[in-house]
């Protein structure tokens, strides 16, 4: 995408669509070489889906929270089709890091009360518009739900851990940085950005911070929660 917004040669094909029809691609590479599996491909499809909801809402004349400035053919509305690669990327990347450093966890709290979260979490990114804005709320309830709950993971042969608030936060870091980068390179842009370019407001990161835990409940959908050989002990002692 950044490459593209300095070099672009194809007149024949639109930029976005050129992405989007790149993205394609490179999911089917991933599968026939099988470096992604299929429960990782339900990943992708259920972000798609979630995702081009919440940006046909987020891009409508009537909210205009941001805008894709450039043509397209592939798209719905006023989204561009490859928009959904970018959220389904996220979904993709905790699938599969999840099984390489094999996640761990200990005082994971229940997924119903986790699914409930989120559930918030989502309704929440469309009826701020119209009532109030509960994602401080929402940061409390996860507080609350999470604050014990530690992840482990190997690098090599060492295993180590962190909070996973914490570990949700440096993805939603990186993720802000992303951002700035993509709407340097015009892939979207926010309405004061419309004139010039200028960096993205730090309290994004909420949002982001908000949508890394949308997609990681999503994720324990498909991934079962494998707990801490300590943690299980605890568990049958109760």
């Amino acid at each position: 995408m950044v490459a593209t917004s300095y070099w672009y040669p194809l007149e024949s094909i639109h930029r976005y669509d050129f992405i989007f029809l790149a993205a394609i691609a490179f999911q089917i590479f991933l599968i026939v070489t099988k470096l992604e599996n299929f429960r990782e491909s339900l990943v992708i499809v259920v972000f798609h889906v979630l995702a081009t909801v919440m940006e046909l809402f987020k891009t409508s004349d009537a909210i205009g929270s941001w805008t894709y400035p450039e043509a397209y053919l592939f798209g719905i509305g006023n989204v561009p089709l490859f928009t959904g690669f970018m959220y389904s990327a996220v979904g993709s990347y905790i699938t599969r890091i999840w099984r390489i450093f094999e996640f761990e966890y200990s005082f994971y709290p229940a997924k119903g009360l986790t699914a409930g979260l989120v559930a918030l979490i989502y309704i929440n990114f469309f009826s701020h518009h119209y009532i109030w804005d509960i994602r401080w709320l929402l940061f409390a309830c996860a507080i609350v739900l999470f604050y014990k709950t530690r992840l482990y993971f190997r690098v090599v042969k060492t295993h180590r851990h962190m909070p996973l608030l914490l570990g949700w936060f440096l993805v939603a870091l990186f993720i802000w940085f992303a951002e700035n980068i993509a709407t340097f390179a015009n892939v979207w842009i926010y309405p004061n950005q419309s004139s010039h370019w200028q960096m993205v407001s730090l309290t994004k990161l909420s949002s982001w911070y908000l949508l890394v835990m949308l997609s990681f409940v999503l994720v324990t959908i498909i991934n079962n929660i494998q707990l801490r050989k300590s943690q299980l002990a605890v568990d049958k002692s109760l």
